[in-house]
């Protein structure tokens, strides 16, 4: 009755029911739209924390590093312009900084005392917890994306080493040659992590009776590190106090790479990928693919990925810790963060940093060592770049 009432007053008005309709239609549509498009989105990348000093880097240097960081926020900034999953914008980010040399991930990962690329990696899904990770795996391009196929099409968290390979394979991932991701670079941080190392000998081979051959002293160090993976895992030495790339020309670094995101929809989530330290005992995991440690995602709290000693990272389960306090404390994400980067780790003696994001798009980026690689597209669309501590204050 209201409704045939109305048209009449519209006809007397001299104005058509249908026309007033379709004008009303199109402005609630425009306001939908409008909603839509104002919904925040925002992301934010690492790429290694550590002893990152400028006057240890070359002008050129600092450029490569800024430019990489750039494109990586920027590849994942435009998957959440276009309304995409903050799974597939942290993907894209990660994966830009897998193929870059420069990161200790994929293409540029570390390399292990027995001279290979072993990789690990772990995506998270804020709204619904899901996980997955791979660790110990050779040959993959880009980790990630394995580790991201392991949540999308396994009912488990994380694969390891050959089953994780295996997996890889019937996936259709491209396997690479050791030529890919072994750098000069590389080599030579291995070689001099291994002759500063203080000499531990490998465990024995895993054979029944297996021993560990004694040293040959008067055999030069540099002449055992390994240009191919040889069959000489016994010979070579591990040191689990040796700093990270120690003597590269960027100073110590904990080389991670990691992004997190928000996306128009409200859900956030993060991606951590590594190679791990140079000279790790042979099946070495760290932080990195451990689900609650270096990575992290809960749509109720943050999401989180970190950069550092792993080991470290690990015993304090820095990315849940980080996700407790704001639930059961109510901390804000910064303070969050800072408690427990710039407090509990260091009491602990561990280094390194993280960035994270909550449903509101605030982003922390807390560092306790001289530097990180980081970046940020925030909710306002302002883009930040730094290497160097106290940049941009």
């Amino acid at each position: 009755m209201r409704f045939k009432s109305l048209c009449i007053m519209l006809i007397l008005l001299g104005i058509s029911p249908l026309y007033a309709m379709q004008t009303i239609s199109g402005s609630l549509g425009s306001s939908a739209q409008s909603n839509q498009s104002s919904k925040p989105i925002a992301i934010a990348i690492h790429g290694g924390a550590g002893t990152i000093r400028r006057s240890a880097m070359t002008p050129e240097k600092e450029a490569e590093y800024r430019a990489v960081l750039t494109q990586a926020l920027q590849a994942g900034y435009e998957v959440l312009k276009r309304g995409g999953s903050a799974l597939d914008a942290v993907s894209a980010a990660v994966v830009i900084m897998e193929d870059s040399p420069l990161f200790n991930a994929g293409k540029g990962a570390v390399l292990t005392a027995e001279g290979t690329v072993e990789l690990d990696a772990a995506i998270m899904d804020g709204s619904t917890l899901k996980a997955g990770a791979i660790a110990g795996v050779k040959g993959v391009k880009n980790p990630i994306l394995l580790a991201r196929r392991v949540m999308d099409k396994t009912p488990h968290v994380m694969l390891t080493g050959k089953g994780a390979e295996h997996f890889a394979g019937e996936q259709g991932f491209e396997r690479m040659p050791d030529s890919y991701f072994i750098t000069e670079r590389r080599a030579q941080e291995l070689q001099r992590a291994q002759q500063n190392s203080a000499a531990k000998p490998l465990p024995p081979d895993e054979t029944p009776g297996g021993t560990a051959p004694k040293k040959d002293s008067s055999q030069k160090r540099s002449e055992i590190i390994p240009q191919t993976p040889p069959d000489t895992k016994n010979t070579l030495t591990y040191d689990d106090t040796a700093p990270l790339e120690e003597g590269s020309h960027e100073g110590k670094k904990f080389g991670t790479v990691g992004a997190v995101a928000l996306d128009k929809n409200g859900n956030i989530a993060a991606a951590t990928s590594t190679g791990g330290m140079t000279n790790k005992k042979y099946g070495r995991v760290g932080d990195a693919p451990i689900i609650g440690a270096g990575t992290y995602a809960n749509n109720t709290t943050c999401a989180v990925s970190a950069t550092g000693h792993g080991e470290y990272f690990i015993r304090s389960v820095v990315g849940y810790d980080i996700a407790a306090l704001m639930e059961y404390k109510t901390f804000s994400l910064q303070r969050a963060a800072d408690e427990v980067v710039m407090k509990k780790l260091v009491e602990k003696g561990g280094s390194g940093g993280v960035i994270a994001i909550d449903g509101r798009g605030n982003i922390a980026m807390p560092f306790n060592s001289e530097g990180m690689y980081r970046g940020c597209i925030t909710t306002s669309g302002k883009v930040i770049v730094e290497i160097f501590r106290n940049e941009g204050k």
